[in-house]
């Protein structure tokens, strides 16, 4: 199956969302692995074309776009460093006036602003206290008699002139407070934009400060790839293990085959010479098992046709269907099963994605599905444990010792057994 899917590049979205996390990790990896090698591949061939006269040597096509130098006298490139020329002024004289010109320019702006304001404000106070003092005057005025216009009216014109000189004396303190304003702003101003002029002469220190930053990200980087490494050496130590298990029990399941076989043929030759029964002649030769499980009628056919001669799902030895092995149920419903279970439970049950199983693990929070492959002569997990056995008995007693995954450590510890009647693998044993 991992084949098929590294030589289309594609995996079907329904058994990519069977895959756990770390199955996904590794089929990706797997996949970047096939690319990376097809590319080489191609690289090398079209460099030995290329050497052989196969195929022409690529060639560039020129570009339109050009860069034409300005040239001097000399007829050399025209270069120009401000502060080294004829008559320049030294750069940091020339740095401070910018700075200062600067400076002063928007010091000018701010103030010409805040003067605007402070007239308007002036205007509108002086304004309407005349309007007040008017307003006074002529209700005043209408109290007396008709003599007394005269001296209302040189009264109204001195209390004119008297708010005239004051608003005159305001005007003076305002230009005066806005031309102070207008120095220190300028001031401040220089010396922001000094300090930004320093601050850009220490970027160099920065930069050092970014490479030892840099230095530390690549010492962590490897310190992971040592413990990456380390993980990898304890996989491969309990993959010898399994190996050396999964001999014994290779070799255990070939004697138990040979004395069926003698048993067989003790009993064909008490027989008289008839056609031979049906449970003797073997799987029937016209099942041709399709790329990838159909229905449920093909999985069932798949089942009795391949799977019970090599005795899956039966505990080793007897003819009792072991207690973890389930039918074709959903993985709802094997979450359903687990749910009431402690961490360790687990239980099989036949996949509907693949010719195979899927393992369903209770973690302490939540599940895990591992896929077993069963389209070859062995069985084994998808995408995780490289190890083979010979049954299905021997992968799930194997792993009851053996933890299957080094990140997550599962470790098979009660059977998760049937709760319904009839049971929901009777189809497949009919």
């Amino acid at each position: 199956m991992l084949q098929q899917i590294l030589h289309d590049m594609y995996i079907d979205p329904e058994l990519l969302a069977e895959l756990s996390d770390v199955q996904k990790h590794i089929l990706f990896y797997k996949m970047r692995e096939e690319q990376l090698r097809r590319w080489r591949e191609r690289e090398a061939w079209d460099t030995l074309a290329q050497a052989e006269g196969l195929r022409p040597a690529k060639v560039k096509r020129a570009s339109n776009k050009h860069i034409q130098w300005l040239l001097g006298a000399d007829g050399e490139v025209w270069v120009w460093v401000m502060g080294e020329g004829p008559g320049d002024k030294p750069y940091e004289e020339i740095s401070e006036e910018l700075i200062a010109e600067r400076a002063r320019l928007q010091a000018q702006r701010e103030a010409e602003e805040l003067w605007k304001q402070k007239e308007a404000e002036i205007t509108k106070k002086f304004r309407d206290a005349l309007a007040n003092e008017k307003a006074r005057i002529l209700a005043e005025r209408w109290k007396v008699e008709m003599e007394d216009r005269k001296a209302a009216k040189i009264l109204e014109e001195r209390i004119h002139e008297e708010f005239k000189r004051k608003e005159e004396e305001e005007r003076r303190r305002g230009e005066e407070q806005i031309r102070l304003q207008e120095e220190q702003r300028a001031k401040e101003l220089y010396w922001t934009l000094k300090q930004a002029q320093m601050h850009c002469q220490a970027s160099e220190r920065e930069e050092r400060e970014w490479e030892e930053h840099l230095r530390r990200i690549k010492a962590a980087d490897e310190e992971r790839s040592r413990r990456a490494q380390r993980a990898r050496d304890e996989y491969r130590r309990h993959s010898l293990r399994a190996i050396q298990k999964g001999t014994v029990a290779g070799l255990s399941t070939m004697f138990q085959e040979l004395g069926q076989n003698h048993e067989q043929e003790a009993r064909l030759h008490q027989l008289p010479c008839t056609s031979p029964p049906s449970s003797l002649t073997g799987p029937d030769r016209s099942w041709e098992r399709p790329l990838r499980p159909l229905s449920r009628e093909v999985i069932v056919r798949w089942f009795k046709e391949e799977q019970l001669p090599r005795r899956a799902g039966f505990e080793r030895n007897t003819k009792s269907i072991a207690p973890w092995f389930h039918g074709i149920i959903s993985r709802e419903n094997a979450e359903d099963l687990l749910e009431s279970m402690t961490e360790g439970a687990f239980l099989v049950r036949v996949s509907e994605k693949i010719w195979g199983y899927t393992l369903s693990y209770r973690l302490q929070r939540g599940f895990k599905h591992f896929l077993v492959d069963a389209s070859g002569d062995f069985y084994s997990f998808l995408g995780v444990d490289p190890n083979r056995h010979a049954t299905l008995t021997d992968l799930i007693d194997f792993h009851k010792e053996e933890i299957i995954t080094v990140s997550g450590g599962e470790l098979l510890q009660e059977p998760c057994g049937q709760r319904d009647s009839p049971p929901d693998y009777h189809l497949l044993f009919e």
